[in-house]
């Protein structure tokens, strides 16, 4: 098997879009992903670039992404937040996951950041563990709160 990973490119983004399908399909949320590739491109690779994505490509196909950005923490500073790694179902358990995750943290170390964060779902345990066989401290006494489109309405309603 030849694993290479590698900077992605705008012509990446429809192979990455199908990936995050998949992890949507996996979390039983299929209908959650309101992307398109367009969003993907324009994001990635237009004038402002929100995010960075690496992907994992076996032999020559791409079965798994990272997605990445730059947050600044208050009490930290520089933070490198990851959105996502997906490994393609038929890859998981393959090591690949590893492979895309070592990538992320030698960039993170490589751009200077203080930390770097991703969120992981309370049922998935076996995330959890490889994550905290890693070194990662899985912060079980904060919660994520999101506001979507539906609630940013909501709330400027009542303002």
């Amino acid at each position: 098997m030849d694993i290479s990973i590698r900077r992605a490119t705008k012509e990446d983004m429809a192979r990455v879009l199908e990936l995050i399908y998949e992890l949507a399909l996996h979390e039983n949320k299929p209908n959650a992903v309101e992307l398109h590739v367009e969003d993907l491109e324009k994001a990635g690779f237009g004038d402002e670039k929100e995010f960075i994505c690496f992907v994992a490509e076996v032999d020559g196909k791409i079965e798994g992404s990272a997605l990445i950005y730059n947050r600044f923490s208050t009490w930290k500073g520089s933070v490198l937040h990851l959105e996502d790694l997906v490994v393609s179902k038929r890859m998981r358990g393959s090591g690949l996951g590893t492979t895309l995750l070592n990538e992320v943290v030698r960039f993170g170390q490589e751009i200077g950041v203080k930390r770097i964060s991703w969120e992981v779902s309370e049922g998935n345990e076996n995330a959890m563990k490889f994550y905290q066989n890693k070194g990662a401290d899985i912060k079980r006494d904060w919660n994520v709160v999101h506001l979507d489109e539906e609630g940013i309405k909501t709330y400027l309603s009542q303002i």
